[in-house]
């Protein structure tokens, strides 16, 4: 796993600057905006999960992308979203409930789910093999992702943290 910065989830930690620090126009920076989605029990999840972080990013102003920069972005938090939701079928018993949260400098994607592992990424990575790829994917396009244990002892929530486009 890693992590060099292990909020738990929600917690974006300390936001450097106020609200004048950025210098996008206000309707694209839907600072602490966060979206959820349940999948429990879901068919379909990793579908209806990417179509719903689409039109999240539609709505924060992040699609149509104006620039190839704002489009390969989007297109990263679509793959994440996806990697982290497939995970959680396939290793996890199923997804309980994907999140997405925005600030004007950062987009962190939750996915919660009842399993007992923990993903990582595949050790070494061997790029001609199938399988295997998702959390690689994940460390490679994210600034930071780590794993948090429910409290209570069941579950997990796996979460990575994107750069907001400039």
């Amino acid at each position: 796993m890693s992590t060099t910065r292990p909020y738990p989830p929600g917690d974006l930690g300390p936001e450097s600057g106020g609200a004048s620090a950025s210098a996008a126009p206000a309707a694209a920076t839907p600072v602490g905006q966060i979206r959820r989605l349940r999948l429990a029990g879901t068919r379909g999840a990793v579908a209806r999960g990417r179509d719903f972080a689409r039109q999240a990013l539609h709505d924060w102003g992040w699609l149509p992308a104006a620039s190839a920069d704002r489009r390969a972005a989007a297109e990263d938090v679509l793959l994440v979203v996806s990697e982290l939701v497939t995970n959680a079928c396939l290793h996890a018993e199923g997804p309980e409930e994907l999140r997405l949260r925005c600030t004007s400098k950062v987009l962190r994607l939750e996915v919660s789910d009842l399993g007992a592992g923990s993903p990582a990424p595949r050790s070494p990575h061997r790029p001609g093999r199938p399988g295997g790829h998702g959390m690689f994917i994940v460390q490679r396009l994210c600034l930071d992702w780590g794993v948090v244990r429910h409290p209570d002892g069941t579950g997990k929530t796996v979460w990575a943290e994107l750069a907001a486009p400039s």
